[in-house]
């Protein structure tokens, strides 16, 4: 089956044109469609002959929203989609003052195997194609009449840049101003620090905001609990990081989950700011939500802000995250995983 999502306007007009003989305006009327999130018989202005031939050998909706979950504390909202395979990867769409921001999956499990994380539990299942990531995004914008996300963070379930061909083709779909056409500035991308990836990247003519996984500053530390680390050092990690911002002269960002006992003492915001330091960047502290099956625990509200203080004194730019989502499965993974444990196959 051929997801349509995975067009863009030229490449969809063609295909419609050459497989099925239409003539080149469906191609418009059908694509506009898609962005919207209708499916098939939503397509009032196709033609119904036409329609049931696409039902036979396309797909129209590549990631359908199957259960929402709303935090009571903050309201937001944890969303699972089910792919057109059964395969099942998660949302969680953020409401804050400046909009609404929708964290996405780019792949079905993964295989970084950081331990705080519940995604790599079951490890790698597979990569979503560019259209089953637009398809969450087109999702949950079609629950309101109105645009529902105004902001895109690719920090989900899976390692963005271990699917890097697909992640990239999803950008540039979800930039065409024949489509969602989102600005650059309102989409941000979190790794772990694939270095190599992260050089390709600033390359691509894609000025995003570049997040940086570190999480520690100490390599023994951090090898522990992101075994990435044993592939690319923390210093090439922050190198890329570097190479990234002087390409692009986009804001880059590390992320620091805080983790009570392991990464949360002077000690950790000293190297934290020795390792960083001369470099134009912004800190983002937030404390874990916790995976049951990690056993690793979030840093406590006094220790955080501590931590936060530490690292103002020693000059550097740094908020204190408010924690969101710690009631509903929060955390990458977790609500994927209850809800295939609860119901003991991914396509039930």
């Amino acid at each position: 089956m051929v997801i349509l999502q995975d067009f863009d306007l030229p490449q969809l007009t063609q295909y419609l044109t050459e497989t099925f003989a239409c003539q080149r305006f469906v191609g418009a009327q059908v694509y506009s469609w898609l962005v919207k999130g209708a499916d098939f018989d939503q397509m009032t202005n196709v033609n119904k002959a036409l329609r049931e031939k696409l039902k036979e050998n396309c797909i129209a909706q590549s990631a359908k929203i199957i259960h929402t979950a709303t935090s009571k504390k903050d309201g937001t909202q944890k969303m699972l989609f089910r792919l057109a395979d059964g395969n099942l990867v998660e949302g969680v769409l953020m409401k804050y003052n400046y909009g609404n921001t929708l964290c996405v999956s780019t792949q079905v499990g993964c295989r970084m195997g950081c331990k705080f994380c519940a995604s790599t539990l079951d490890g790698l299942v597979r990569n979503l194609s560019a259209g089953e990531i637009l398809g969450q995004v087109v999702a949950v914008n079609s629950l309101t009449t109105e645009r529902n996300v105004t902001n895109v963070v690719l920090m989900g379930s899976g390692e963005p840049l271990d699917n890097y061909d697909n992640v990239v083709k999803f950008l540039r779909l979800l930039f065409d101003q024949n489509g969602l056409g989102f600005s650059q500035r309102n989409v941000s991308l979190s790794t772990c620090g694939l270095a190599d990836k992260m050089k390709q990247f600033a390359d691509e003519d894609l000025a995003v905001n570049m997040t940086l996984s570190l999480h520690s500053a100490d390599p023994e530390k951090r090898a522990e609990i992101m075994p990435i680390t044993k592939q690319w050092s923390i210093h090439q990690a922050v190198d890329a990081l570097r190479y990234y911002f002087n390409k692009t002269k986009r804001r880059v960002i590390v992320e620091y989950t805080l983790i009570d006992g392991v990464n949360d003492s002077y000690g950790d915001a000293l190297k934290l700011k020795q390792l960083l330091s001369g470099m134009s960047v912004h800190i983002n502290l937030i404390r874990l939500n916790a995976v049951k099956e990690r056993k690793l625990n979030a840093t406590d509200t006094d220790t955080a802000k501590k931590f936060l203080s530490w690292l103002e004194k020693m000059g550097m730019s740094a908020t204190l995250r408010r924690q969101m989502g710690a009631d509903i499965d929060g955390a990458c993974g977790q609500l994927r995983r209850r809800y295939i444990n609860e119901k003991g196959a991914t396509n039930e």
